[in-house]
């Protein structure tokens, strides 16, 4: 697996890996020793880059990992994230609001070290930006953790520019995670992509094959369980998997050219636009693992990008993203 570097020094695998589907979200979940065994797979297969965060499972996520990547302390990276407020049970959930206060930052640093089983967080997002908090404030107090040497990384996921650049002013950013893909293109046309690439931040793009439909794999009426997101997603309607078919036929041409799926396409299209991408597919499944990491060595020419590019003009991605 070749590597990439986040930021000014974070040096990962140039493909990430999810991990949150492993013990949230959809159900099924995985049967917890058999995603064990699936995170060793991973690591035995070059990734070096994980990522989770306190609110999935709530906490049975970063137990997970935690338990699972223990062996390979110093051998891998870790990610995880803040941001959220406790809900009754004490337990964070997004509908429960933001909740970036200092004090907050603190109490999950030291709880997410815990169940991480590491002595630092090697890379600590805000998981969404607090209104209630301003920026400078989160920065301050992660840099403060970052020379107590509890974190070694400061993340943001989904922030402005303006948000980018007051945070990166206090406390240097080493990556940003965001939503972006060959279908959701929005931070190329709000001017994060360019604020990232002016700071020199590391971009991480989540669901970069589009929630699974950039993979083929969603067929024309599919029904999705109610605790799938998909079934509440604007993206999969059956009007909408209708209309963006042709997003997916399209990653078909280009893979039949080169000898790739839909999948790894779409995945390298990601890592050929800027050196500092690095993907974080999620999968529960070793042969989905295997034909992701795949796209690492799967090189688009100039003449594939130019063919999406044109492409993509003349295709109407219909639903919005959530």
């Amino acid at each position: 697996m070749h590597h990439r570097t986040l930021g000014q020094s974070l040096d990962v695998s140039a493909l990430g890996l999810g991990c949150m589907r492993m013990s949230f979200g959809d159900a099924p979940i995985g049967d917890h020793a058999e995603m064990i065994r699936f995170l060793h797979a991973a690591v035995d297969r070059g990734v070096t880059f994980f990522d989770t965060a306190e609110v999935y499972g709530p906490f049975t996520n970063e137990s997970l990992v935690g338990e699972a990547l223990e062996p390979f302390r110093g051998q891998v990276v870790i990610a995880t994230k803040f941001g959220f407020n406790p809900g009754p049970d004490g337990k964070p959930m997004p509908g429960t609001g933001t909740n970036s206060r200092p004090e907050r930052i603190r109490q999950v640093a030291e709880e997410s070290l815990r169940r991480l089983r590491v002595d630092t967080i090697d890379l600590f997002y805000q998981h969404r930006p607090d209104p209630a908090v301003p920026v400078e404030d989160v920065a301050g107090t992660v840099g403060e953790l970052i020379a107590e040497g509890k974190v070694r990384h400061f993340g943001l996921s989904e922030s402005s520019a303006e948000q980018i650049r007051r945070a990166h002013a206090v406390q240097p950013v080493t990556a940003l995670q965001s939503e972006y893909s060959i279908w959701w293109r929005e931070i190329e046309h709000n001017g994060v992509l360019a604020t990232v690439e002016e700071l020199g931040i590391g971009l991480v793009p989540y669901s970069p094959l589009g929630r699974g439909f950039l993979t083929g794999t969603v067929k024309a009426g599919q029904i999705f369980a109610d605790n799938d997101i998909r079934a509440r997603n604007p993206r999969f309607t059956p009007e909408a998997m209708a209309a963006n078919q042709a997003v997916v036929d399209l990653l078909a041409r280009i893979g039949a050219r080169q000898g790739g799926t839909p999948a790894q396409v779409a995945l390298a299209w990601l890592l050929a636009q800027k050196p500092w991408i690095v993907p974080i597919p999620g999968s529960r499944k070793l042969e989905r693992l295997d034909e992701n990491i795949g796209a690492a060595d799967l090189t688009l020419t100039a003449q594939d990008l130019a063919d999406i590019e044109e492409a993509m003009q003349g295709i109407e991605v219909v639903g919005d993203r959530y």
